[in-house]
């Protein structure tokens, strides 16, 4: 049986994953909302201000009556922020005003507290004259009702809330998260930071998927590992399609014994193939529960690169983030490919080209960190020279 290409495995998954783009926005409170995603364009309901007051500790005046300085006012009273509707101003007198506060009907101007001389509680001198409009904040000029002041898939920052919360917002429509649960498999995984027994290897990829599927927007609602018991995988799995929208496996998918997420999605029509690609060949996909699950091969940079190359964009989208555009850039040295398979090489930007850090083992976990891309290399291409441009594959979630 030949080998799925990559591009109608892509297909594939991006249907299995349709529902996740359909999942109802959610109304958070303004105060639990930073770091979500906008669903929609959020208009300004008021002008902000919302109503004409001072920028200024001084004193309310119309421009006219201090035209000629100094010139000495009497002063009506003090007139502080949130002190309710303002008084009307009458022409040759002042108030003492607060920053915030809100102008006098017929006051055009402020006159800044460093501006005056011989302040009493009755009558200020003003040594200086202001143009109408001087450190007075119009309303409106900020923003007017009606007017965008959040654009649509902005993730949430402490100065978006803040001008949500001065336009009156109690609350903010968001993408949903699409919710993940990850359950590895293999009786030789244990946790980090336990005694190793011979044979036994350390869990890193329920790690690498959790920590995937957050970065790209996703709500991680459980990471399990199983033992090769079938009993303990269905018991996980049952769980996990009862809390989430989308389900990652990783091992057990291959031709070898043992093979406990095969062995349990085949009879529920899972199906199981390979994919035309390298790291990352043995590939599943299923519905469970109304869940769709995407089982992925066990090697760890088999496990990110199917991922990257298979679920990221889809939850990238689902979760209301924009796509992770590829780059051309320049070989820095000649490199070989396997024919027959679409290589995706851990590579390094390198000024402005690319350069392989590891070979093609799909075990190679430490050297994947050095990796800040996938180099995309197609199917039929066995030899590039150095400075041939090639598809590469950023991998940080927030480039």
């Amino acid at each position: 049986m030949s080998a799925r290409s990559v591009e109608d495995h892509q297909e594939h998954v991006s249907g299995l994953l349709a529902a996740l783009h359909t999942l109802a926005p959610t109304a958070l409170p303004l105060t639990e909302a930073l770091g979500s995603i906008v669903s929609a364009d959020v208009t300004s309901p008021v002008d902000l201000p919302l109503f004409r007051n001072s920028q200024m500790d001084g004193y309310a005046v119309d421009a006219e009556s201090v035209r000629n300085t100094p010139a000495t006012l009497a002063v009506r009273g003090v007139l502080a922020a949130g002190s309710g509707t303002p008084p009307k101003h009458l022409v040759g007198s002042a108030f003492r005003i607060m920053t915030g506060a809100p102008m006098p009907e017929g006051a055009d101007t402020v006159i800044p507290v460093e501006d005056t001389t011989g302040v009493s509680k009755h009558a200020v001198t003003i040594n200086r004259g202001r143009a109408a409009g001087e450190f007075v904040r119009e309303r409106g000029s900020d923003i007017t009702a009606g007017m965008l002041l959040v654009r649509e898939g902005t993730r949430l920052e402490p100065r978006h809330i803040a001008a949500l919360a001065a336009v009156g917002a109690a609350t903010v429509i968001t993408y949903t998260p699409p919710r993940v649960a990850v359950i590895t498999t293999g009786a030789e995984l244990k946790s980090a930071g336990t005694q190793l027994n011979p044979g036994e290897i350390y869990d890193s990829n329920g790690p690498a998927l959790a920590s995937l599927a957050r970065a790209n927007g996703a709500d991680v609602v459980s990471i399990a590992r199983s033992t090769d018991d079938p009993d303990v995988f269905r018991e996980l799995l049952s769980y996990a399609t009862s809390v989430a929208d989308l389900v990652f496996t990783s091992g057990g998918v291959s031709m070898g014994d043992f093979e406990v997420v095969k062995e349990t999605l085949q009879p529920l029509g899972a199906a199981f193939g390979h994919v035309a690609m390298q790291p990352g060949g043995p590939q599943g996909s299923a519905v469970v529960n109304e869940v769709p699950i995407l089982s992925f091969p066990g090697n760890p940079v088999s496990t990110m690169v199917s991922f990257e190359v298979f679920a990221r964009e889809n939850i990238r989208r689902a979760a209301g983030l924009p796509p992770i555009a590829s780059e051309r850039r320049p070989l820095t040295a000649a490199l070989r490919s396997i024919p027959g398979k679409r290589q995706f090489l851990r590579g390094r930007r390198s000024g402005d080209g690319v350069e392989p850090v590891s070979g093609t083992g799909s075990h190679l976990v430490a050297m994947m960190a050095w990796a800040d891309v996938l180099l995309d290399i197609p199917a039929d291409v066995t030899e590039l020279d150095a400075g041939t441009p090639v598809s590469v594959i950023p991998l940080s979630a927030w480039n």
